[in-house]
């Protein structure tokens, strides 16, 4: 398990980076956020609640002194908005060459037989919806960018779900495929000097995640199979020393298949 310590020894190779973040002032997202900015980003944070995203970048600051974080209160229901956001980002920086989508939800219920499409509604917009609009809005900076990538977080309830939560799954599947659709944008869009792509879309698969607040409120919780918030920021931080034509379309397991 990671722990917040290992925050002052993260190496500075994402010096120069841009990256935006979507889903910010969340337990994964605050992770991200400390992650990316220990390692020398310019990490800019989304949240539709301006107290939370507050709270979320002040707390990085006062982990990662000198942290180059700012953060910037987006409705990801909006397109246009996400839109202005992604060419606001290109245009004051000069590129950006990261989106990390954090953005989830849950609902189900106890047999497949109760599943309510009202959960399926909510899940669309705030799963399905909110990486659409990431995704188009971000594509073509990532293009651009000579080290794009582009990330979302799924689960391995997606890959066999179960009979409660059949709108829980179905929406994970479908930012799956929509992501492996931007994976192959990438493929055909992007070149390097050398003719490999520049640009990636990777997926990475966990069951749960689990931050150091919860284990703290269950100290006696064994959490099996769930994702520390800190090895998940570890991974997305990770994207920029991999390849694009090897990241490209993956999907990265964080937890047991």
């Amino acid at each position: 398990m990671s722990t917040a310590s290992n925050i002052t020894s993260v190496p500075t190779r994402l010096d120069g980076k841009v990256i935006a973040v979507a889903g910010a002032s969340g337990p994964a997202g605050q992770a991200v956020l400390r992650r990316l900015a220990a390692a020398g980003a310019t990490v800019i944070g989304a949240d539709i609640d301006q107290q939370r995203l507050d709270s979320a970048l002040a707390a990085v600051r006062t982990a990662v002194p000198g942290a180059k974080v700012s953060g910037q209160v987006i409705d990801l229901l909006d397109p246009q908005e996400v839109h202005d956001w992604a060419d606001h980002l290109e245009a004051e920086h000069g590129h950006v060459d990261g989106l990390l989508h954090l953005v989830g939800g849950w609902r189900g219920s106890k047999t497949f037989f109760e599943s309510r499409i009202d959960d399926w509604d909510f899940l669309h917009d705030t799963v399905v919806r909110t990486l659409q609009h990431t995704s188009l809005a971000f594509q073509p900076a990532l293009v651009r960018s000579p080290a794009g990538r582009y990330a979302m977080v799924s689960a391995a309830a997606a890959h066999k779900p179960t009979a409660g939560g059949a709108a829980y799954a179905a929406a994970k599947a479908a930012t799956e495929a929509w992501t492996l659709a931007m994976a192959d944008s990438f493929a055909k869009e992007t070149t390097a000097a050398d003719g490999t792509p520049t640009a990636a879309a990777a997926i990475l698969v966990i069951k749960a995640l689990v931050s150091p607040e919860m284990r703290a409120e269950k100290p006696n919780a064994k959490f099996a199979g769930f994702t520390d918030t800190a090895d998940l920021a570890d991974t997305l931080a990770g994207l920029w020393d991999r390849p694009a034509a090897e990241l490209n379309g993956q999907q990265l397991w964080l937890t047991a298949r």
